[in-house]
């Protein structure tokens, strides 16, 4: 077997997890056919736990704690330099010395890089084969979230949106190729990088239809007079963030006047200080960390995906739709998917929608339970990992110029 290097911004493990959800799964994929390296940061103090696990996949690896506090203190030095925060925020001497002494001492030409910030350490000659997966656009979203934020924190993040796309598209023009999560995401990374368009390529999200099943029986976590909508999400990112506020004070009154029995669930590890005030709402419950979603999902009435800021495809509302569930999306939660509205989920526009909709499925569940089941179709026929993979050893695989576009 050959040798590739893997570098993800953070421990590609739980693999039900968020955002490790797809970096879980090119890990798997890729430990069939290489020996993998892996170099990948740990910024949760509970994911040390599962490092011997990861270590079961891989070849040579380093594990670098990263505390945010430090982290972000670090890169405030980008502010002095024509730099993106990000870089410094995932800067880190003993990975970059690792990166260097494997290098040295492995026959490894291919990287993978998961996450624009880790590119800056796959920058050696050694490397003849290197393909990026940005999953999102994130410059685009910092520009996003400038516009919901208030100075000085909109001039930072429009500052901080600049400088990534700047280290954005230097990346995808050093890169063999770059992969997003979706075609439309795939599509603005070519308006805003166009040199390089004809090598930027994507592919979806997956989900494990076996895991994610409403075949498996779960305790109910809720009380019997409760009729559950349920978010899930890491709850110290911002665009959940928002997303559980606007739902939790100006939607959800909206249907407990009509259903007192109605509860919104925000079900996610981290929450912030701002999710937690929710809590003193009525009807608001916020779990925390959850050893396991798929509970909280198998018994609530129907998920919902109120997001007003969002990049590529939700890994939340594909779970959801293969536990059979109703979804209540926003047009941004949607992005990506492939799913007819009022067929295999319900989509909603705005908050009056979002209120009429939620309290019809609370109403009315058991004549929607076709929603859930051809949801959950949806997913299986075209949403499983393996496919979505083999566009990843194509790109590893070739020596040649790539056109993906």
């Amino acid at each position: 077997m050959e040798h590739l290097l893997f570098l993800v911004h953070r421990i590609p493990y739980p693999p039900n997890k968020g955002d490790k959800i797809r970096s879980y799964h090119l890990l798997k994929h890729l430990a069939q056919r290489y020996h993998v390296h892996l170099g990948t940061f740990v910024d949760d103090p509970n994911d040390w736990q599962y490092v011997d696990t990861v270590k079961q996949l891989c070849g040579e690896t380093h594990f670098a704690a990263l505390n945010s506090r430090i982290a972000r203190l670090r890169s405030i030095g980008a502010l002095g330099a024509n730099r993106a925060l990000s870089l410094d925020y995932y800067r880190d001497a003993g990975l970059r010395a690792w990166v260097k002494e494997l290098l040295g001492s492995r026959p490894i030409n291919r990287v993978l890089v998961f996450s624009s910030a880790m590119a800056q350490y796959a920058d050696s000659a050694q490397l003849t084969r290197r393909v990026i997966d940005f999953v999102d656009v994130d410059s685009d979203k910092w520009q996003q979230y400038a516009e919901k934020k208030f100075w000085p924190m909109s001039w930072l993040y429009r500052r901080e949106g600049r400088q990534l796309l700047r280290y954005e598209q230097q990346v995808a023009r050093n890169f063999d190729a770059s992969l997003l999560v979706s075609q439309p995401e795939a599509q603005l990374f070519r308006q805003l990088a166009p040199d390089s368009s004809h090598k930027i390529g994507f592919f979806n999200n997956g989900v494990d239809t076996d895991y994610f099943s409403p075949a498996h029986s779960f305790p109910n976590p809720y009380q019997p007079d409760e009729a559950v909508m349920a978010f899930t999400g890491a709850m110290d990112y911002w665009p959940n963030i928002d997303a559980v506020q606007w739902f939790a004070r100006e939607i959800l009154p909206s249907i407990r006047a009509r259903n007192p029995a109605a509860h919104f669930f925000i079900i996610g590890a981290r929450p912030s200080s701002q999710v937690q005030m929710l809590a003193n709402l009525p009807g608001v419950r916020v779990t925390g960390t959850v050893p396991d979603v798929r509970p909280y999902l198998a018994h609530a009435r129907m998920a919902v995906a109120p997001l007003r800021i969002a990049r590529g495809i939700q890994n939340k509302v594909l779970e959801a739709m293969a536990m059979a569930m109703p979804v209540l999306v926003s047009p941004q939660a949607l992005e990506g998917i492939d799913a007819v509205p009022g067929r295999e989920l319900m989509l909603a526009e705005n908050a009056e929608q979002f209120a009429t909709m939620a309290s019809d499925l609370l109403l009315q569940h058991k004549q929607h339970e076709s929603l859930g089941s051809l949801a959950r179709e949806k997913v299986k026929t075209i949403y499983g990992w393996a496919n979505k993979l083999a566009v990843v050893d194509t790109l590893l695989d070739s020596n040649q110029p790539l056109n993906l576009f």
